[in-house]
């Protein structure tokens, strides 16, 4: 009976791991897709300004780094900050600097 529990553990904990790992890199993504941005790319569709991406993923990549396979509250505003930024802001700042499909 215990060993079952302990496989249960184990599995559990390699599946928290596995979904940090894809949070931490996803962040990461997220962060270095915003630094090569340009400034004006953020204001012009609308969206927080250049800085303040930088700084909420910078915080998010900190917290998710404090709290590795943990997956904590703090971990997953981290996630929902990330989440925001791959879904609704990087999509925008990428069209704006592609310019218009013909």
């Amino acid at each position: 009976m215990m060993g079952h529990v302990n496989m249960v553990h184990g599995l559990t904990g390699m599946i928290l791991l596995v979904l940090w790992l894809a949070a931490l890199g996803a962040t990461i993504f997220a962060l270095i897709h915003a630094v090569r941005q340009r400034p004006d790319a953020f204001t012009a569709v609308d969206k927080l300004t250049k800085q303040i991406w930088l700084a909420i993923l910078g915080v998010a990549v900190v917290l998710l780094l404090l709290s590795p396979a943990g997956l904590g509250l703090l971990s997953f505003a981290a996630i929902i900050a990330t989440g925001i930024y791959l879904a609704d802001v990087r999509p925008k700042v990428d069209e704006i600097q592609r310019g218009p499909r013909w």
